[in-house]
């Protein structure tokens, strides 16, 4: 490694630029003498105004500057000098015959960093600048990795403004899964909620008409909040509505590709085959799989860990469904029971997430399904999509902020009666 040169700025390979100011063209010559001597770059000026003018144009390192001179004292110019708009520190001396405390202090409150008598030392003043060029130093060493650091934000910046653009492109996707929000089937009418809670969320809500008088829908909840929970999630919904040689993991299709609807607890039983056998991943899920009769009212579900699904009668009456059962993906042998329903004309099936049950307000208390309950009872004479509107509201209300902490997900099923 190639050694400083006396007055030398190790941070430039360039010697230390240095401004002398004195109204004492003899004092000027002496310090003009050792500085040169030493190897510093030497710029005199016979005022403070003149100084300050040599200043503006270019940057010094060092100013060695007389306390007492006609017009512009060296305090007034060191004043000055500080207000200039330069990225990197200049280090000001004062060279005064001055010792009262007082007067030091008034000279550094101005900013002068440091102080030499006179008549100068010469090697007290050799010592002084040494000392100036540590703190001149370490300045340019910390604005050095400063810029390193600013490149790096700029640089992490633009990455996430990437990521940013294209979580936005993926939570249109990802709404783009629920293809309809409401259909009316005449007989019954199925509304959908998916609102995540970031760019995307681990939830998903959709139905699957099968031939005129079926319909099956599903609420699920992937562990977690992201891209991972988001990326399951749209793969689930594939292989929900995709059909394949046999049909989907909810529809098999039988001779003249006649769709048969597995039932509910066949459907769920996939599912968590799929996620052990195929995914290998540490994520499950929670889900409410229903499958619908539009003519009778007839529905049969399955609960595998999500939040109970809420019967909302005709009459006003809630009644809590199901008894929680399993989430999927965490034991592979597991198995789960078909829980049968006979909807009245005129009542409502309401699956929703977690996301509502369990949102807080501000001191931490949750909303809780008895809330919940009383919520759809002074919604019900709603249509569908309104009232999961309004439920939303409320929950938003209760908490107090529109930007709510997790996944919001709902379904509601009506059945108005053949």
């Amino acid at each position: 490694m190639k050694a400083a040169v006396k007055g030398e700025d190790p941070g430039s390979a360039r010697p230390w630029r240095v401004l002398v100011v004195d109204d004492s063209r003899a004092q000027r010559l002496i310090l003009r003498t050792s500085l040169t001597r030493w190897g510093y770059a030497v710029t005199e000026a016979a005022s403070g105004e003149e100084a300050l003018a040599l200043a503006r144009k270019t940057r010094f390192d060092i100013v060695l500057s007389d306390w007492v001179m006609p017009g512009m004292s060296g305090l007034d110019l060191c004043r000055a000098f500080r207000a200039l708009p330069h990225d990197a520190y200049g280090y000001f001396i004062l060279l005064t015959s001055k010792s009262e405390t007082e007067e030091v202090a008034r000279g550094l409150d101005v900013g002068a960093d440091d102080f030499l008598a006179k008549p100068v030392s010469a090697d007290e003043l050799r010592a002084r600048l040494k000392a100036g060029e540590r703190i001149l130093g370490m300045q340019r060493e910390l604005s050095d990795k400063n810029r390193l650091l600013g490149a790096a934000l700029a640089e992490l910046q633009e990455i996430y403004d990437s990521l940013d653009r294209d979580l936005i492109e993926a939570r249109k996707l990802q709404q783009a899964l629920v293809r309809d929000r409401h259909r009316d089937f005449g007989s019954a009418a199925i509304t959908l909620l998916l609102r995540p809670s970031g760019h995307v969320g681990g939830d998903l809500v959709g139905y699957i008409p099968i031939g005129d008088d079926r319909l099956a829908f599903f609420a699920v909840d992937v562990s977690g909040h992201g891209v991972a929970s988001a990326m399951l999630a749209a793969r689930l919904a594939g292989m929900l509505s995709v059909a394949s040689a046999d049909g989907t993991l909810a529809v098999s299709l039988g001779d003249g590709a006649a769709m048969t609807p597995r039932p509910p607890e066949a459907v769920v039983a996939r599912l968590n085959r799929f996620l052990h056998e195929q995914m290998q991943v540490d994520q499950y899920l929670t889900c409410v799989y229903a499958e619908a009769d539009l003519r009778s009212g007839r529905v049969a579900l399955v609960q595998a860990g999500h939040p109970h699904p809420l019967l909302l009668a005709a009459d006003g009456s809630v009644t809590r469904i199901g008894d929680g059962g399993l989430p999927v993906g965490l034991v592979a042998e597991a198995g789960w029971q078909t829980i049968v329903l006979h909807l009245a004309q005129g009542d409502r099936l309401i699956l929703m997430s977690d996301g509502f049950t369990e949102c807080t307000d501000a001191g931490g208390g949750e909303l809780g399904e008895g809330r919940i309950a009383d919520l759809l009872r002074g919604t019900r004479g709603l249509p569908g999509p309104d009232q999961l509107d309004a439920l939303l509201w409320e929950v938003e209300r209760f908490a107090g902020r529109s930007e709510l902490g997790d996944d919001m997900s709902a379904v509601l099923y009506e059945f108005r009666g053949a």
